[in-house]
């Protein structure tokens, strides 16, 4: 088995401890390399050379933007299949390794992952891939534009503290939602956007959420997408041109994985689907990373095997 583990240093727990990166070199047992990375450019070099000299197994050190950054990486660097890929969660929240059933600490993933006589457990799951229109490409698993992006410009404004922070964002919208006020509405009023969904123009010409995501959890227990993951080859939209004081309240459905009600929801499973915003570049996430295009395509992406 041909493992290399790949160390984001400007993940959140590896830039409070630097020293935590010498501890995942050591526990990396049965590792061929470890490269630590701070920059696309240097994962970029990394993942050519795992395609020049063959690699079997590849574990990322990181948070969700991490583990997506590498799966872009590798697509980009011309692997097909995709190698073993193993999160090692390294950041504040670890959404995507959680629903992929990664409950072991960093260091202890990286331990049993690089080492030969551990028994893994695989399993195959999708991706999305999400494409600009200037044809920029990424891979990973939840996409989101309208409240999600703004929920992420608030959460980064107050400093990215993980799910407490994030907890008390939803909270303040939520209670806000019901009387409208300033706060609320800035997050979850419709962005101007259009969405074509499988060549079809829906009618809405803006849109307070729009969500795609092969995980069913997008964190704090929002089941939004509950459909997720149930047809590889198509992923879960969920959108939803409604304002603050219909969508807010909303909320218990969500915790529970129900659809969204009322007039111009979308909520199916698609091959694929164009977001297009009017008049420039707008915001959208793509597994809390924070990016700026005018048109994004959406499809699903390779199905990869998760080691856990």
């Amino acid at each position: 088995m041909r493992t290399e583990v790949v160390v984001n240093a400007n993940a959140a727990a590896f830039a409070a401890n630097p020293r935590l990166i010498q501890r995942v070199q050591r526990e990396a047992v049965g590792a061929r390399r470890v490269v630590v990375t701070r920059s696309l450019g240097e994962l970029g070099r990394a993942t050519d050379q795992m395609k020049a000299t063959g690699v079997d197994r590849v574990v990322l050190c990181g948070g969700d933007g991490t583990f997506m950054a590498g799966l872009t990486a590798l697509v980009a660097s011309g692997f097909d299949p995709v190698p073993e890929i193993c999160l090692a969660p390294g950041g504040t929240v670890a959404t995507v390794a959680r629903n992929l059933g990664q409950r072991r600490g960093l260091l202890e993933t990286v331990r049993r992952a690089t080492d030969a006589s551990s028994r893994a457990t695989l399993a195959w799951h999708p991706t999305l891939r999400v494409s600009e229109g200037d044809g920029q490409t990424r891979v990973g698993f939840i996409f989101g534009t309208g409240l999600v992006a703004r929920f992420f410009q608030r959460y980064y404004a107050t400093g990215g503290r993980g799910y407490s922070a994030a907890a008390k964002i939803v909270a303040r919208v939520f209670v806000g939602s019901f009387v409208s006020d300033s706060y609320s509405r800035s997050v979850l009023d419709p962005l101007p956007c259009t969405l074509e969904v499988e060549g079809r123009l829906l009618p809405p010409r803006a849109y307070s959420l729009v969500v795609c995501s092969v995980v069913r959890d997008l964190g704090l227990h929002m089941w939004v997408t509950h459909r997720a993951a149930e047809d590889p080859a198509r992923p879960h939209l969920v959108a939803s041109p409604l304002a603050a004081r219909a969508l807010g309240p909303q909320a218990p459905r969500v915790l529970l994985g129900r659809r969204l009600r009322g007039d111009g929801c979308f909520d199916d499973l698609v091959r694929d689907f164009c977001v297009r915003f009017p008049g420039g570049p707008g915001p959208y996430v793509l597994d809390g990373e924070l990016f700026s295009a005018e048109r994004i395509r959406v499809t699903a992406g390779p199905s990869v095997r998760f080691v856990s």
